[in-house]
C-alpha cells in the first residue's frame, strides 16, 4: 500500500492541484490529510490562488481515498463543503504492523506526546516544517506544508513498505526514514 500525507493546503487551488498530480503520478492508494485544508488563518500570509471552494471541489473528488484529521484553522464551516469527514481531532491508521497516530499538530506533537507505544508513529502538520526522526521508541514525521513552507521548500510524505519519505514537487527527497528502525537520511 502506497499512502500520501500533506498538511496545511491553506486554501491554495495552486499547490492542492500539485498535490493531487503527485497523488495520481505516484498511484498511491489514500491520501491523508493533517489539517487546515481550506482556511488561510489570520497568521498566515494568502496563499498561491487561494480558492477555499475550489479546493474543496477538488478534494470530493477523492472523498474515498481521503482520510482527514482536523487543524486549528478547520471548522464545521468547512466540513459543509467536504464530502469526507474532517473534524477528528486525531485518528489512528493500522498499516504493515505500524500504527500511525495522526493528528495536526496543534494538540500533540514531538514536545507534547499523545499516548503511544513503542514503535508507534506520530504524524502531524501544523508547524510547516519536515521532520522525519525516532526519539527513543518511536518515530516522529512531519510532511512540512504544502503551501506555506516555514523552512525549506513545499514538500509532501509518501509511506510505502516500511518507508516514509518527505518529498518536494520536484521530486527532491527531503528525508527518509525506516519505520522499522532503519535511518535511511
Amino acid at each position: 500500500m502506497k499512502i500520501m500525507f500533506i498538511s496545511d493546503v491553506h486554501g491554495s487551488a495552486y499547490y492542492m492541484e500539485k498535490s493531487l498530480n503527485k497523488f495520481e503520478k505516484e498511484k498511491c492508494d489514500y491520501l491523508i490529510s493533517l489539517g487546515d485544508l481550506l482556511y488561510h488563518g489570520p497568521r498566515n500570509d494568502l496563499p498561491i490562488d487561494y480558492a477555499p471552494k475550489k479546493v474543496a471541489a477538488m478534494l470530493n473528488k477523492y472523498k474515498d481515498k481521503i482520510i482527514s484529521v482536523r487543524g486549528n484553522c478547520d471548522s464545521e464551516v468547512d466540513q459543509m463543503m467536504l464530502d469526507f469527514p474532517m473534524l477528528s481531532d486525531y485518528t489512528h491508521l493500522f498499516i504493515d504492523g505500524h500504527r500511525f497516530f495522526l493528528t495536526h499538530g496543534h494538540h500533540y506533537h514531538k514536545d507534547a506526546l499523545p499516548p503511544l507505544s513503542k514503535n508507534d508513529i506520530l504524524v502531524y502538520g501544523h508547524y510547516h516544517v519536515p521532520l522525519a526522526q525516532k526519539e527513543g521508541d518511536i518515530f516522529i514525521l512531519n510532511p512540512s506544508s504544502v503551501s506555506l513552507p516555514k523552512a525549506g521548500t513545499n514538500s509532501f510524505g509518501i509511506y510505502e513498505d516500511h518507508i516514509f519519505t518527505i518529498k518536494t514537487f520536484e521530486d527532491e527527497i527531503v528525508a527518509s526514514i525506516d519505520l522499522r528502525g532503519e535511518d535511511e537520511s
